[in-house]
C-alpha cells in the first residue's frame, strides 16, 4: 500500500480553502490502495503531521496539540521526514519511514505557484499536479495570458504594471490604462486566486480604489477589459503531454460580475464528503451548443498543453453576448480538483484521485530517463590550461 503525503494549508490567503481541499482528498482516497498521511502547513509556515489533522474539527477548534512538527531532508535517499528541526542528525527521530508519493493541495502563493513543487523536485519523489514551470506560469495571470496570446488563444484585452511604479507615479499609470482599455475593467493581483483582491472598476475613482486593494496582495497588477454580459463556462482537463481528456462543461449560475471568496467556498461550497451545498448553483453540462462545446474543449486542451500542465486542471472561459469565447484562466489546483465536473461523466472523486496518482508516477518515471550528470574532468583540464598560460 502506497503512502501518500497530502500537503495542505500554507502561508497564503487561501489557507482555509486549501485545508478543505486536503481533507476532501484524504476522505475520498481509495484506502484499499493508499494510506493518506496528512501534512499540514500552518499559516506561520510550520509543517505538522498526525492523524488528528485528517479531521475537520481539528481545524475548527484549532486543536493541534498532538500534531508533530516535521522537516524534510532534501536529497535524503529514503526521503525521510523527521520530527522537530532541533533533533535532526544522528539521533533524529523518524516520524514515518518514507513517502511514496505527494499530493499537493496547497492553493495560492507558496504552494500553487511552483515553490512547493520545487521542494518536491529536490526530494525526487513523485507528486501530483503541475511541475515547477507549469505551476508558476499557471499561477501568474500575466505570464499565462502572454503565453496564450502568443499562441493565438483568444484572451480579453489587458495591460499590467508593477506596484513599485504605481507608488511612484499613479497618474501616468492611470493614463496608460485608460489609453489602452475602456471602462469597465477588472483589476486583479497577478498571483492570486479565489477572487481575493479582485474588483471591477467603472470609472477612474473606482479604478484607483481597486488598484489600492490589489497591491496589498501582489507586486504585479493585471487590468483586463470587462466582458459585456459575460457567461462563465468551465471545463476540466486531465492527463499530461498529448494524452489529455476533458470533463463536461459547467456554467455557474446566478453570478453577475464577480464571485466573492465567500460565494465560491461558503455559499456554494462542497462538504468534506464531496456533497454539494444546496446553495451551490451550476448547470452541468452547460447549456451551450455542440459547436461551442467542441470549441471550448479544444481550447481547454490547448490551454493545458501550452503551459505543460499535468494531472488535473480547470480552465475557465468567458463568453460575451456575441458568442465570442475567451480563455479567462487556468486553475492548476482548483478547489476539490473540480471533481464535480468529472462525476457526471462517470468518474468518481475516488477514481479521479487514483488517476492523478497514476499520472504522477508515470511522469516521474519518464523524468528519470533524463540525464542529470555529464562526466567531464573540468577541474583537471582547467589546471592544465592555467599551467600552460603561465
Amino acid at each position: 500500500m502506497k503512502k501518500v503525503g497530502v500537503i495542505f494549508g500554507g502561508k497564503s490567503v487561501e489557507h482555509e480553502v486549501s485545508v478543505i481541499t486536503g481533507l476532501q482528498v484524504i476522505e475520498n482516497m481509495d484506502k484499499s490502495k493508499y494510506n493518506p498521511i496528512a501534512i499540514y502547513i500552518t499559516k506561520e509556515g510550520k509543517w505538522l503531521t498526525g492523524d488528528s489533522l485528517k479531521k475537520y474539527d481539528t481545524f475548527k477548534n484549532k486543536s493541534f496539540n498532538d500534531a508533530k512538527e516535521i522537516i524534510f531532508i532534501p536529497y535524503d535517499k529514503d526521503s525521510k521526514m523527521y520530527s522537530h528541526p532541533e533533533k535532526k542528525g544522528l539521533f533524529a527521530k523518524k516520524v514515518f519511514d518514507e513517502i511514496d508519493i505527494f499530493f499537493p493541495s496547497v492553493h495560492g502563493t507558496n504552494g500553487e505557484d511552483g515553490t512547493l513543487q520545487g521542494l518536491l523536485e529536490l526530494i525526487n519523489i513523485p507528486y501530483t499536479g503541475c511541475d515547477v514551470t507549469s505551476a508558476a506560469v499557471g499561477m501568474d495571470k500575466i505570464i499565462m495570458k502572454d503565453v496564450y496570446k502568443a499562441h493565438k488563444l483568444k484572451v480579453v484585452d489587458y495591460t499590467w504594471f508593477y506596484r513599485s511604479a504605481w507608488l511612484v507615479d499613479k497618474e501616468n499609470i492611470i493614463k496608460e490604462i485608460e489609453s489602452k482599455l475602456s471602462y469597465p475593467v477588472i483589476v486583479k493581483p497577478s498571483n492570486l486566486g479565489s477572487s481575493v483582491g479582485i474588483n471591477k472598476a467603472s470609472d477612474k475613482d473606482e479604478l484607483i480604489n481597486a488598484i489600492e486593494i490589489a497591491i496589498r496582495y501582489d507586486r504585479k497588477i493585471l487590468i483586463e477589459k470587462a466582458v459585456a454580459n459575460p457567461r462563465e463556462i468551465n471545463c476540466g482537463v486531465m492527463g499530461y503531454d498529448d494524452k489529455l481528456k476533458v470533463s463536461l462543461c459547467e456554467e455557474p449560475l446566478g453570478w453577475k460580475d464577480l464571485l466573492t471568496y465567500e460565494d465560491k467556498y461558503i455559499n456554494g461550497s462542497k462538504g468534506t464528503n464531496g456533497s454539494k451545498n444546496s446553495d451551490s448553483k451550476r448547470k452541468i453540462p452547460a447549456d451551450i451548443s455542440e459547436e461551442d462545446t467542441k470549441t471550448i474543449e479544444a481550447m481547454a486542451k490547448d490551454a493545458f498543453r501550452l503551459i505543460d500542465a499535468k494531472g488535473v486542471a480547470r480552465i475557465d472561459f468567458l463568453m460575451d453576448d456575441t458568442g465570442e469565447i475567451y480563455v479567462n484562466e487556468i486553475n492548476t489546483a482548483p478547489g476539490s480538483w473540480a471533481f464535480y465536473l468529472w462525476e457526471p461523466a462517470g468518474v468518481s472523486f475516488k477514481e479521479l484521485i487514483s488517476e492523478m496518482i497514476d499520472i504522477a508516477i508515470t511522469v516521474h518515471q519518464e523524468k528519470q530517463q533524463n540525464m542529470y550528470s555529464y562526466d567531464v574532468d573540468l577541474f583537471s583540464r582547467r589546471e592544465k590550461i592555467n599551467k600552460t598560460n603561465k
